[in-house]
């Protein structure tokens, strides 16, 4: 449990060297200066003794009891205010009592009393010290006429009032200065709690967030402007330029030269993920601001893609009726014509072609049916190493494809139509384990499972031992009805793109020098999409 402070240690500090100081200075007057009819007038040897004591008392106080020990005791504080106002009194009496004019500087110690010790204890020491005022003035006087008693005491009287208007007036402001005191530590508490928050808010949002100055220079960024830029979050990001961490700069300097400009810009990552950014001025009491909003494009493209494969989906079924039954005429009347011993050997090549395309065009539908089937995704959080198992199994059945499965990280959560990844790895397993046999007579995939190095999201690579892409083709491979074989329809990979960007993810290929030809499918965040 958290004590918290008594009293202010300021203040404790001003108390404390105030009556060293007051000590020294009573001390320097009595033995530098021609002020012996004035000070220990009376009783010179116990005023020199006290004022040796008092002076060795609040040495020791500053040394061995400094306000940082004061500041959570009370008892020891009343201590020191009640052996500061005997020590007054003691001096004013060998000075010859209260008309000595050291009556006075009880003032200082009731009016520190009021601040220290707070409501009726603050009024009880006063009353003490009038009270002690008063037997001071009717014990210094025992031996004087009855004038002198009467002027004692109506000057002690007039202290006594003095000394408890002073109380009054010192608690009055110390509870007011107290009240704004602790009005402004609420507001400042509550301030950094708002500053907390809203630091935990931009650090846990999902929209990135940059704020730079008007040099470019980085003065906040968040964890998911981090994951989205592809940045390791061990490096303080701090005071330094955005054109050392990203190619965002131009588009910065842009928006410097041209701040009414409206609309977002669209940039594109090292991994192919198109980032939507938006900016924002930002204007503080000192400067300007420009704050970044980095989000991640694939929701946008997500809509346009369903809006997309609905249209696609409609044309499909609409074409369907229109062109397979002429086709399956075409491809009925071949067969027939095909077995008829009234053809000559010099057609039958011509007929195996008619078939061929017939079933070609045929497979194009099929394909071209399937983006309209499912109009809309039905996304579930599917954890990658429990469902990966379980695929792999069933696509298996029937098949003589191996698939060497790799799943280096527990706990893979994804946010996926689960249909329609089964849809993706089907069939980049099937391209896989084919030019996987041509290559090596193996048909053999491998499949490997993590999470991003610097980011919380998950990926899937499916490797093949086939020769690969050529380089000057990997740009077209997801363009419909593009292909590099006669029989294959150019659907396979556009409807896993499309799929994929449904689903708010992207499928690259890649396949460096000597190595493995792979296709990789980046996740978004599971939590990211609702």
């Amino acid at each position: 449990m958290i004590k918290h402070p008594t009293h202010n240690l300021t203040l404790l500090n001003i108390y404390l060297y105030f009556r060293l100081a007051l000590g020294l200075l009573l001390f320097t007057l009595h033995f530098t200066s021609e002020t012996h009819d004035v000070l220990g007038a009376e009783d010179p040897k116990l005023f020199r003794f006290w004022i040796l004591l008092y002076v060795a008392v609040c040495v020791g106080t500053a040394v061995f009891l400094p306000a940082k020990k004061l500041l959570y005791s009370f008892n020891r504080l009343v201590t020191l205010l009640c052996f500061d106002l005997c020590s007054m009194l003691v001096l004013i009496h060998t000075s010859g009592g209260i008309e000595s004019g050291l009556g006075y500087l009880l003032l200082i110690f009731v009016a520190m009393g009021s601040i220290f010790i707070r409501g009726h204890r603050g009024l009880i020491f006063a009353a003490i010290a009038s009270l002690l005022v008063l037997a001071e003035s009717f014990y210094q006087n025992i031996d004087r006429g009855d004038s002198a008693v009467n002027s004692s005491i109506f000057s002690s009287g007039i202290l006594g009032i003095l000394l408890f208007i002073n109380a009054l007036v010192f608690q009055f402001f110390t509870r007011k200065i107290q009240q704004s005191t602790q009005e402004a530590e609420k507001h400042a508490e509550y301030a950094k709690h708002l500053q907390r928050l809203a630091q935990s808010i931009i650090t846990r949002m999902r929209t990135g967030v940059i704020v730079v100055d008007n040099a470019g220079h980085i003065e906040l960024i968040n964890e998911s402007a981090l994951q989205l830029l592809n940045l390791p979050s061990q490096i303080k990001y701090a005071d330094k330029s955005l054109a050392d961490i990203s190619s965002l700069m131009p588009v910065f300097e842009q928006w410097l030269k041209d701040p009414n400009h409206v609309g977002p810009n669209i940039y594109r990552t090292e991994e192919g993920i198109d980032l939507r950014i938006s900016l924002a001025s930002l204007e503080l009491s000192t400067n300007e601001r420009t704050v970044l909003y980095l989000e991640d494009h694939r929701a946008l493209t997500q809509q346009a893609q369903s809006l997309k494969l609905a249209s696609l989906g409609r044309l499909a079924a609409s074409i369907a009726h229109e062109i397979r039954n002429p086709l399956g005429a075409i491809s009925h009347a071949s067969q027939l014509l095909n077995e008829s011993d009234k053809i000559h050997e010099s057609d039958s090549r011509l007929v195996e072609i008619i078939l061929q395309h017939a079933h070609r065009v045929n497979r194009i539908i099929e394909d071209t049916l399937v983006l309209s089937r499912r109009k809309e995704r039905h996304a579930s959080v599917i954890t990658l190493d429990d469902w990966l198992p379980v695929f792999v199994n069933e696509f298996k059945i029937g098949k003589t494809a191996e698939i060497v499965l790799n799943i280096e990280k527990s706990n893979l959560k994804v946010r996926f139509d689960p249909t329609q990844l089964n849809q993706i790895l089907t069939n980049l397993c099937d391209n896989g384990a084919r030019y996987s046999f041509a290559e090596t007579g193996k048909e053999v995939v491998y499949m490997r499972a993590a999470l991003n190095e610097n980011k919380d999201t998950a990926f899937i690579e499916i490797e093949d031992e086939g020769p690969g892409v050529p380089e000057n083709q990997r740009n077209e491979i997801f363009d419909p009805f593009f292909t590099t074989e006669e029989k294959g329809s150019g659907l396979g990979l556009f409807i896993c793109n499309e799929l994929c960007e449904i689903n708010q993810a992207s499928i690259s290929y890649k396949k460096p020098e000597n190595e493995r030809s792979c296709f990789r499918i980046d996740f978004s965040h599971y939590k990211r999409m609702s």
